[in-house]
């Protein structure tokens, strides 16, 4: 499946983590770290929304013991 494979390098997340921060004002960096707290929650959601998917479907498929 094409969700089993790694992500490429270079992702936005890496471009960001790469860039230089000195030309923002204290204003456009408070309002970027508002950003990426509002992307990491909407992140763990999706995580935690696909480990309760996960962990329903191996209760499901998991063979039972007689």
């Amino acid at each position: 499946m094409e969700d089993d494979l790694p992500r490429p390098k270079g992702d936005a997340a890496d471009q960001l983590a790469k860039e230089l921060l000195d030309a923002y004002s204290q204003d456009e960096l408070d309002e970027r770290i508002a950003v990426l707290e509002a992307e990491i929650v909407r992140v763990r959601a999706h995580r935690d929304r696909a480990a309760a998917h996960r962990s329903a479907a191996d209760a499901l498929f998991k063979p039972r013991s007689s």
